[in-house]
């Protein structure tokens, strides 16, 4: 920084701080250099995974997505002369290849939306032309009788108007045979190779007609319409190959194949994480009363369908594949759900599994996950999280909270744990792959336990704890009432919600904030002292004052502890308002650091019981200003 003239300091007091500042007149930049930095800067931002080069007629070497062979810079009236990828602004612009004019010329910016309308044959805006699509497949779905959910479309929609200048939306038709193959894979294919739209009928089957969006608007469509039935009907009959030799063989006879396919070097195989995940599902199963045996065979079959062809061409039907193929083979309507459900929830906002089966595999699932990578050392840093560890975190908490699961997460924690230092699981493993072979092959990875330090727990536990105080702050709580729970170190998630609430409660009662001064108070002159606070006894109390506290304290314990045992945390911290006077006459008139160490220590250890009974459903201190 040079000098400046003293005339450009100034001051001003803001409150009962004055600060001082420099004020500066600086003279903008041209347009021309101006727009010509931010277009440089703008097209270097661009997520171009791949660049192409080619040459133009003003430069030999110009990487861009694709060629570019104009670009346009006006300003009201007048052209801004700027350059970029091998192109000098003009005022001309294209229209519609095939429907438009070639060459549209602007004599003012403002008639760039308008012109290429017409004579241009463009919807230059985006919001329009989305909703104009969106308009044309509700009108043809709604001649047709049909269902579109477009709700569940929203990116595809949008894929599809950045593919197009001027949307026209045709019907399509497939042969009816296709529809013997699962939903899912018609619609995956529909949507993902050939941008379409499925249609369903009332009870939300799909049909056989699917609405597609060209960018030519013709009297006669048969051409186009005929051409997309030519395209999709390949890879239907793909689709229906796959299923029809996947069925051939049962889920359960390709179990012991997932010995060959590695899940991780250290963790072991995909057939080793299988047994674990069995293992714990039916731990989690008993503790929610659901059936055991199903819930095993469920995890058993869980990740059977990754040795499907159908998975292997479409590995988004993980799992709802598995599910239509344990239908096929007579498995339990709770099992196959369980199969597609123990994924869940896949992302934010998914749906959670619904039965006490599904819960236990996509629990145990998840647990297996956390445990087994952080053992390995494979914990997210910063935005990097190749593992999705942190939507595992966030399943768990959402699966215990919004569900309101019994369950103790060190105990789900230590379930993880026990399994991976199981060592018959990986030897079963190996025994089962070599078995399912037709010759002597060696095992891919060593079969072997693996030693999970109760440090690793510990840390899964807090990374836990850290995606929770995320999950509170989504719902709307303020950072104090998260502390105050977190604060404890819950291990019953279940629980959190209503000791939230009640916190949430708490505060709005006129003597919250005293006694949450009061807390961290106590807890202070607690942490200050030496030692832990000695045996309390009721003989030593000498002032007025304690005596009263200690009385009220024995009064409210008993309620408090009867409201806390029942979970009515909500009654259990308004109870404390009745404390708030012998509270307050304590901090005035004793000095509990006294000369006397009997005294010393006996006032400690009454504050030791204060300091319970407030902080039996949280740790109120943290509502303090």
């Amino acid at each position: 920084a040079g000098v400046v003239p003293e005339s450009d300091i100034k001051r001003r007091i803001e409150g009962d701080a004055e600060y001082v500042f420099l004020e500066q007149g600086i003279v903008g930049s041209s347009l021309v250099v101006g727009l010509s930095s931010a277009l440089e800067a703008s097209i270097e931002a661009l997520p171009i995974p791949k660049l192409m080069r080619y040459q133009t007629d003003k430069r030999e070497d110009v990487q861009f997505v694709r060629p570019v062979h104009g670009l346009l810079a006006l300003h009201g009236k007048d052209l801004v002369p700027v350059y970029a990828l091998g192109q000098d602004a003009d005022c001309i612009t294209h229209g519609h290849r095939f429907q438009g004019a070639a060459d549209v010329r602007l004599a003012n910016a403002d008639e760039y939306e308008v012109k290429l309308l017409e004579p241009g044959g463009v919807i230059a805006s985006f919001e329009k032309r989305r909703a104009d699509i969106e308009r044309q497949l509700l009108e043809h779905a709604k001649t047709l009788g049909a269902e579109l959910r477009l709700e569940e479309r929203g990116d595809l929609l949008s894929e599809v108007t950045a593919l197009v200048e001027y949307p026209t939306v045709y019907v399509g038709e497939f042969a009816s045979a296709f529809l013997k193959v699962p939903p899912e894979c018609l619609i995956l294919t529909m949507q993902q190779n050939q941008r379409y739209f499925p249609l369903f009928d009332n009870n939300h089957r799909l049909l056989n007609k699917f609405l597609l969006v060209s960018n030519m608007k013709l009297d006669d469509a048969r051409n186009i319409v005929e051409g997309n039935e030519r395209v999709i009907r390949p890879r239907l009959a793909d689709a229906k190959f796959f299923f029809d030799k996947d069925t051939k063989t049962t889920l359960a006879s390709r179990v012991a194949t997932l010995g060959g396919v590695v899940y991780h070097q250290q963790l072991g195989t995909q057939l080793a994480r299988v047994l674990r995940v069995k293992l714990i599902a039916g731990k989690i199963a008993s503790l929610l009363g659901a059936d055991v045996a199903d819930a095993e065979r469920a995890a058993e079959l869980s990740k059977a369908d990754l040795l499907t062809d159908m998975v292997g061409e479409f590995p988004e039907l993980q799992g709802v594949m598995g599910k239509h193929y344990a239908r096929h083979d007579g498995e339990k309507e709770t099992v196959a759900i369980a199969i597609e459900e123990h994924y869940r929830p896949r992302f934010a906002g998914d749906e959670l599994p619904a039965g006490k089966i599904a819960l236990s595999v996509a629990l145990a699932d998840k647990i297996d996950t956390l445990v087994g990578l952080f053992s390995t050392g494979q914990v997210p840093t910063g935005d990097k999280d190749p593992f999705g560890l942190r939507r595992q975190a966030f399943g768990v908490i959402r699966m215990l909270f919004e569900l309101q699961l019994p369950l103790d997460i060190m105990q789900l924690l230590d379930f993880g744990r026990a399994a991976l230092e199981d060592n018959e699981i990986p030897q079963r493993a190996a025994k089962l792959y070599a078995a399912s072979q037709t010759s002597t092959i060696s095992a891919l990875i060593a079969p072997r336990s693996y030693a999970v330090p109760l440090e690793t727990v510990a840390a899964v536990y807090d990374f836990i704890l850290e995606r929770l105080r995320g999950y509170l702050r989504e719902l709307g709580f303020e950072a104090e009432e998260i502390e105050a729970v977190v604060a404890q170190r819950p291990t019953r998630i279940d629980l959190v919600k209503p000791r939230i609430e009640a916190v949430r409660a708490f505060r709005m009662m006129p003597e919250a904030a005293f006694l949450a001064a009061a807390n961290k108070r106590t807890r202070n002159i607690l942490k200050k002292a030496d030692g832990a606070p000695q045996a309390f006894s009721a003989g030593l109390l000498a002032d007025g004052a304690e005596r009263r506290l200690h009385a009220a304290i024995a009064k409210l314990a008993p309620e408090i502890d009867s409201r806390v045992a029942d979970q009515d945390y909500t009654g259990a911290l308004k109870q404390l308002a009745g404390i708030r006077d012998e509270v307050d006459r304590f901090f005035d008139d004793v000095l509990v650091m006294g000369a006397d160490p009997a005294i010393r220590a006996n006032r400690l250890g009454l504050l030791a019981q204060l300091e319970k009974l407030m902080n039996q459903v949280a740790d109120i201190s943290k509502l303090a200003a």
